[in-house]
């Protein structure tokens, strides 16, 4: 058998994790919940990976949402909050991540291409916060007000129904489009882009992005200038300039 999740990581410090049940649209069952956390964990635990894509088998879903039959099988009310595997949530990241959207992404499957840093999307791809479809919610979506504008975020929770990939484009959810059998090379590219600068530095300007997110102005400020500390004084932030001067690429040392 395949396993529900697979996980490459690559000599370049890219690893890729892929939903790898086609048959049943990616859908989260407890397999593939279960090959998330671990594949999370191995990302996050190996220091030669440097950023992550995650993305779905087949050409038709990146991930259909929750296992819908466990809900009725188990008679679920409200979902334990470890029970899905999400970066930076239930999952402790340091590294950045990128959403591959292969296909449909509704429920769950919006869930965790939200969770992700970065998104690129397949011109094919929908995207849908179906909840009020089946009677559920969606608390997971209450950090989507800072991606997106409120009245369209209302209209997306409220009716349910799918967005395009263009639309998702024009409203800021997505990153980059690419055609449908581009969409893992794109997500690459955008990887390695993230990847040409500074370990440390990319982490900080995460950090600064998330701390905004959280904050007021002022302790936004007050808390970057604390998170970039570790940056402003490794060897890198010297390498850096030094390399500017010598009119070479700079050699990351991530220390």
């Amino acid at each position: 058998m395949s396993d529900p999740v697979r996980f490459d990581a690559r000599p370049d410090g890219i690893a890729i994790i892929t939903l790898n049940q086609p048959e049943t649209r990616n859908c989260l069952s407890r397999e593939i919940r279960q090959g998330l956390f671990d594949a999370w964990d191995r990302f996050e635990r190996d220091d030669t990976l440097c950023i992550a894509i995650l993305t779905g088998s087949g050409d038709k879903a990146f991930c259909a949402g929750g296992d819908l039959k466990e809900v009725v099988e188990t008679g679920m009310k409200v979902p334990p909050r470890e029970l899905f595997p999400l970066p930076y949530d239930t999952v402790e990241l340091s590294k950045p991540t990128i959403a591959a959207v292969n296909g449909v992404a509704f429920a769950g499957g919006w869930m965790i291409a939200q969770a992700c840093d970065l998104c690129v999307a397949s011109t094919r791809a929908k995207f849908a916060v179906t909840e009020v479809k089946v009677g559920r919610s969606s608390p997971w979506a209450a950090p989507l007000i800072h991606m997106i504008p409120q009245r369209i975020m209302m209209e997306i929770l409220l009716t349910g129904k799918p967005i395009t990939a263009e639309r998702a484009y024009e409203i800021g959810l997505v990153n980059r489009l690419a055609e449908p059998d581009k969409v893992l090379d794109a997500a690459i590219a955008l990887a390695q882009e993230v990847l040409e600068g500074a370990p440390l530095s990319v982490r900080a300007a995460r950090e600064t992005v998330m701390l905004s997110t959280e904050m007021g102005r002022s302790a936004a400020l007050q808390a970057a200038r604390h998170a970039s500390e570790h940056c402003y004084n490794s060897y890198d932030a010297q390498e850096g300039p030094r390399a500017f001067a010598e009119k070479r690429k700079p050699i990351w040392s991530g220390k």
